[in-house]
């Protein structure tokens, strides 16, 4: 995978000065315990392989900001710190550690501004359940994102020893394997914050999921509980469609459009051929 490395564009990235980032807290929060959905029991130790600051740091890409409505609490429900919609907004800038290739690195998401689009997720904890389900599945189809200009980044709050741990864990042991993007460390929490997923009284971040294109822009989201899964398919269906609109602005997609259907004309008029076509 080629780390990307481009010009800061500081305008681009820049938090949006609309968003502020108050958190909130609330002793009567009725959620899920943590630990049934995303945890283990033990917390794992650094691999002995792990030979400390002698590792190489290469240089990576960072993330952007914004926030989601917030939505009343139920007994399967969680509020992350979030205020506005994240989807319009350039995405807040970031530096962080990551792991990828058995390597420790430096990604900073305003290095892919101008060069590539980027699906960044977030999720709970490493050494979890639901969570090596989605990681390795967007590693394995890695490639069909690559083709398109995209690159995936994967967050937690976990610290880069225990990614590391992870990723030189066997996937039928419960590990990751290889993986063919970086992992993310977000152990201060901040990126999590600034996307408006962390949940706040558990300290980790719930299934978010963000589109920023190559303008720094968040073009799409979608945020899941810790008990649901996301789907790769749908995340580069959602992509081909993005670039295929940005590509042909007098043309819009509509529900479920793949490569090669029929688009839509947003015209009162010109919809109608569309339509017509059913």
């Amino acid at each position: 995978m080629s780390v990307a490395i481009a010009t800061t564009a500081p305008s681009l990235i820049s938090p949006n000065p609309r968003i502020s980032s108050s958190s909130s807290s609330s002793s009567s929060r009725n959620s899920l315990p943590m630990a049934s959905l995303c945890s283990f029991p033990q917390t794992p130790a650094a691999p002995r392989s792990f030979g400390g600051s002698s590792r190489t740091s290469l240089p990576r890409p960072s993330p952007m900001v914004a926030a989601a409505p917030r939505s009343s609490r139920r007994s399967f429900a969680v509020n992350a710190l979030s205020e506005l919609p994240l989807v319009g907004n350039v995405a807040p800038d970031f530096e962080a550690e990551a792991v990828f290739d058995q390597e420790f690195i430096k990604v900073k998401l305003s290095e892919y501004i101008g060069k590539k689009y980027v699906i960044l997720f977030f999720y709970p904890l490493d050494f979890t359940f639901v969570c090596p389900t989605e990681i390795t599945a967007f590693s394995d189809r890695h490639s069909e994102f690559e083709k398109i200009n995209t690159e995936i980044l994967g967050v937690s709050v976990d610290s880069v020893f225990s990614h590391l741990a992870w990723v030189q864990t066997d996937r039928k042991s419960g590990g990751l394997g290889d993986l063919n993007y970086p992992l993310i460390s977000d152990v201060t929490k901040s990126i999590s914050k600034s996307f408006g997923v962390l949940i706040p009284d558990q300290g980790i971040a719930l299934r978010g999921l963000f589109i920023i294109d190559k303008e720094g822009v968040i073009q799409h989201s979608t945020i899941n509980n810790l008990a649901i899964g996301r789907s790769v398919d749908e995340t580069l269906r959602t992509l081909q469609a993005l670039q295929f609109v940005q590509e042909n602005p007098d043309e819009v997609c509509p529900a479920g459009w793949k490569p090669g259907e029929k688009s839509m004309k947003p015209d009162p008029k010109l919809s109608k051929d569309y339509f017509a076509a059913l």
